[in-house]
């Protein structure tokens, strides 16, 4: 574990992070848009933004990139092995996300990410736009 993980839950959170731990990764990231919709805030590295923006105040280049599946194709289990390979997900996991396409895959990702997880969904069959 790396030095911000170990760091003391204060008691009256602890509660609070015992329960999210118990949830799955689509059940975080449902919970992070819903977080960030209800409070009107990003869960963006703000850090990121601000070098990025500070590095190139001219260039209008989109730099964050949502990647979402459109389409399975014709061989979906290749498809739920890329979406596992590029997300973390387990199998069931990972297949719910394929069979409920169109799904967002990865957010707020760099374009070289984005555009190497449209190769990977492609070559196996499947279809992916990015946002």
């Amino acid at each position: 574990m790396s030095d911000e993980q170990k760091k003391e839950v204060p008691e009256k959170f602890k509660a609070l992070v015992e329960q999210i731990e118990k949830l799955s990764v689509l059940d975080l990231a449902e919970l992070v848009k819903v977080l960030e919709e209800k409070f009107g805030v990003s869960a963006a590295a703000p850090v990121a933004a601000a070098a990025a923006v500070a590095a190139a105040p001219a260039e209008e280049e989109k730099s964050s990139f949502n990647v979402e599946l459109t389409e399975t194709g014709g061989n979906k289990i290749a498809v739920i092995k890329v979406v596992r390979e590029v997300t973390g997900l387990g199998l069931a996991d990972a297949k719910g996300l394929v069979d409920g396409a169109p799904k967002m895959i990865k957010e707020g990702v760099d374009k070289a990410t984005a555009e190497s997880i449209q190769k990977k969904v492609t070559e196996a069959g499947g279809k992916v736009t990015l946002k």
